[in-house]
């Protein structure tokens, strides 16, 4: 679908003509927009536009491509990424800008970009090329922020689960959150140097009035960038946390039950002992032998477990003690 939207030069703006009236006299300046356009409409990007064949390659590429920026004789293209909430798919918004014109290509369609484009139909006299440019830019950036605040609250309520027994589902949630913080990551770090390059350019001195707008933009991505790093440490430091718990509990459960299994040697050594079939074995014929036997196991097991409470092996009482006190480093980290 091509849609196109001209501002004449005595303030009127018209919608939906045809083509070829975008380069008539007494217009001001225009955008076309190709939204999923078909093979025929697609040839208008050379037939018409006589746009450069690399450009036109980059616009069809199935492979999403990086955010790049790209000059030519008459005009600039920028490449862009729109973000899919659900999925954090990204997929790409082609421009071609300069003072005369915006021509728009993308696949899919763009909630932001339809949105700027009904502002454009009523008040396109009070915008240019570079206005719309930026508009496009920085409703793309803002899309960032839900899905990057929506890790935050992720990776707040994985850090007040530390209670939980499934170790292994809880971190399985964690590197699905950072495999998506990776997918974002892999979209703002070029447009952020894209921008850069923006507001650095000495080509763009003609459009100095939009630098600071530009620039705006450029601090939003740093912001975007720099909470995903923090992000990244932050989940880190609760993967470490998780882990050092899990190997924590295991120690224990060992200790467990090499304490079991120690208290257990002398009195499974007694019972074998006693458990042999010689005829001639003096204790046998004790009349209070079999209770002696049990007498003296109940008292090696008692005093054995005792042992081994004192010199630390065993913890009552000070286990939920010691949950509360990881569960609150956790929180200072």
């Amino acid at each position: 679908m091509i849609r196109t939207c001209i501002v004449l030069e005595n303030n009127e703006i018209m919608t939906d003509v045809p083509l070829a009236r975008v380069k008539e006299k007494g217009v001001k300046w225009y955008w076309v927009d190709f939204e999923n356009p078909t093979e025929q409409e697609v040839e208008v990007l050379q037939s018409f536009f006589r746009f450069h064949p690399l450009a036109i390659e980059d616009c069809l590429d199935e492979f999403s491509q990086r955010p790049k920026l790209d000059f030519y004789d008459h005009y600039i293209f920028v490449l862009l990424h729109a973000i899919h909430h659900d999925t954090l798919d990204s997929h790409e918004v082609n421009m071609f800008v300069n003072s005369q014109f915006i021509v728009t290509f993308h696949r899919h369609s763009v909630r932001d970009l339809n949105n700027l484009w009904d502002r454009v139909k009523k008040e396109g006299k009070e915008l240019t090329p570079f206005t719309v440019m930026h508009g496009i830019i920085d409703k793309l950036v803002d899309d960032y922020f839900i899905p990057v605040y929506s890790i935050e609250d992720q990776l707040n309520r994985l850090e007040d689960d530390t209670d939980r027994d499934m170790i292994n589902e809880l971190m399985d949630q964690l590197f699905d959150i950072r495999h998506s913080m990776s997918k974002l990551r892999r979209s703002l770090i070029p447009m952020r140097d894209l921008m850069y390059r923006i507001i650095n350019s000495g080509r763009l001195n003609a459009y100095k009035e939009q630098q600071l707008y530009f620039q705006d933009v450029y601090d939003h991505l740093l912001k975007l960038v720099e909470m995903l790093e923090s992000y990244r440490d932050f989940s880190s430091d609760i993967r470490d946390s998780y882990l050092s718990m899990n190997s924590d509990k295991m120690n224990n459960i060992m200790m467990t039950l090499t304490v079991i299994t120690t208290i257990f040697m002398p009195l499974t050594f007694i019972v074998g002992l006693y458990g042999m079939n010689f005829q001639h074995m003096p204790e046998l014929d004790e009349r209070y032998g079999y209770y002696i036997v049990l007498a003296v196991m109940f008292l090696i097991a008692v005093t054995m477990f005792g042992f081994f409470v004192k010199i630390g092996w065993l913890h009552f009482g000070v286990k939920k003690k010691r949950a509360r006190k990881r569960k609150r480093l956790l929180r200072l980290k």
